[in-house]
């Protein structure tokens, strides 16, 4: 039987945002403790949990995929003290943005692959966002969506003004 899932990007949504930079290393990493309760309260409905980020600073030479495994493990890790389980899955795109790659949000190569690997029923599912390419990632793969920040209602299902503000419709 099909699971739901909660879809989720990284940087601004599980993790402060650095501005115009990468978090490289677990130190740079600052969970935001406004993704607790929408964890908690997803993993209550019987979702799955999985990440969906692109990180094209390892494409870009800026870190290396090691050092990306070491920041998600670090992100697990957090996640697993603080609301004791971790993501399910993590489906991170390295290519360059100017490679047009299917995996790289807008397109929805990522949460494709997570649907197919995990059997995800997506008339349940949901991804959480902070850009419009978030949006139109989790749109073009057929799930429903959240977009945290400055919006327009038409941006995605639900807009909220921030994390605080996000609760999870039970599928």
């Amino acid at each position: 039987m099909p699971s739901p899932a909660l879809f989720l990007d990284r940087d601004g949504v599980i993790n402060r945002r650095l501005p115009d930079a990468y978090v490289r290393h677990p130190d740079e990493f600052e969970l935001l403790p406004d993704i607790l309760p929408i964890l908690v309260q997803a993993r209550q409905h019987g979702m799955l949990l999985i990440l969906i980020t692109n990180q094209q600073g390892v494409g870009k030479g800026l870190m290396t995929h090691a050092e990306l495994n070491v920041v998600h493990d670090h992100m697990q890790h957090l996640l697993q003290r603080h609301t004791g389980f971790a993501l399910d899955a993590i489906y991170a795109c390295t290519d360059l943005a100017t490679t047009a790659s299917e995996r790289r949000k807008p397109a929805p190569g990522m949460l494709l692959e997570a649907i197919a690997e995990h059997d995800i029923d997506v008339t349940a599912s949901w991804f959480l966002g902070d850009s419009l390419t978030d949006a139109q990632a989790g749109r073009a793969a057929g799930v429903r969506t959240i977009l945290v920040g400055p919006f327009q209602a038409s941006d995605a299902d639900v807009v909220v003004p921030d994390l605080a503000s996000v609760r999870i419709i039970a599928p």
